[in-house]
């Protein structure tokens, strides 16, 4: 249900993880922690730390509102991986999922090539989190008009980007942590807990389909057709690109080779579909 809502309705993230949760929440279906839980934590403890790394959190978007007004472009990218960091679950690939479909279709901030160099660029190194993240920030930030050159508004942006996703964390965990052994022996929670899990399987589905549709297609178009949205294939199919996706796939399910060595020798084979399309 959360593969189709993203990818067919195009439904908000954030709304697919809320509704997924309700439905968990009350349907109870996961499975609480046995035993007996810690001592209670303070909350009057756990509401300062929360507010003051909720303040840590928004100092930089307060002040780019203070400098260049709230309307700002530059205050916008912060905002939104504000929100992000706000409403995220799942892990890097159910958040990049979210944040190709606002940074290409409704910020219009990259070009969907753009976004997959982003993707194969994380996925060369660890951290492919805040390795897309950092990415959309600086070409967004290097094309958003300021009192700074475009390489400074990439460094304004990608700064502004690593913070406002990653100080929440420190909130969440310095706040919540000395309370969840007894959060999680909540029915009703866990089952919420239960059913996002379920419902992220989904939204990385959709991430794997959105990719690969802009990766085998030289352009795809997104239509409507009253509440759906239909992907359209604009231009021929790309058989270079499908023959590393099914040797990638074959290498590591059947031939069992490590996530690495498939890496390179998919890097290998690109560098070698340039070179034979050059001449």
């Amino acid at each position: 249900a959360a593969f189709v809502a993203l990818f067919a309705v195009d439904a908000p993230f954030p709304a697919v993880v809320f509704v997924a949760g309700v439905i968990g929440w009350f349907g109870k279906h996961g499975a609480a922690i046995a035993g007996e839980p810690d001592a209670p934590a303070s909350w009057r403890a756990s509401a300062a730390t929360a507010l003051l790394w909720s303040g840590l959190w928004a100092a930089p978007l307060v002040g780019l509102s203070l400098w260049l007004g709230s309307g700002h472009a530059m205050v916008a990218l912060g905002s939104f991986f504000a929100r992000l960091a706000a409403v995220s679950f799942g892990g890097a690939y159910a958040a990049m999922s979210y944040v190709a479909q606002a940074a290409v279709a409704t910020h219009g901030w990259l070009q969907p090539p753009e976004m997959l160099d982003g993707l194969g660029l994380a996925e060369t190194t660890p951290g492919p989190l805040v390795l897309v993240f950092e990415f959309v920030g600086g070409l967004a930030g290097s094309r958003i008009a300021g009192p700074w050159s475009p390489s400074g508004g990439a460094a304004l942006g990608m700064a502004l980007v690593v913070w406002v996703t990653f100080a929440p964390s420190f909130l969440w965990i310095f706040a919540l942590a000395p309370h969840l052994d007894r959060l999680t022996r909540r029915p009703a929670l866990a089952g919420a807990l239960a059913a996002i899990t379920a419902a992220v399987v989904g939204v990385m589905a959709y991430l794997a389909a959105w990719f690969a549709l802009h990766v085998l297609v030289a352009r795809v178009i997104a239509t409507r057709v009253g509440p759906l949205r239909l992907w359209v294939p604009q231009g021929d199919f790309d058989w270079a690109a499908g023959g590393l996706t099914v040797a990638a796939l074959v290498l590591l399910t059947r031939a069992r080779l490590s996530l690495g060595t498939v890496l390179a020798l998919g890097a290998a084979g690109g560098l070698l579909v340039r070179f034979l399309n050059n001449d």
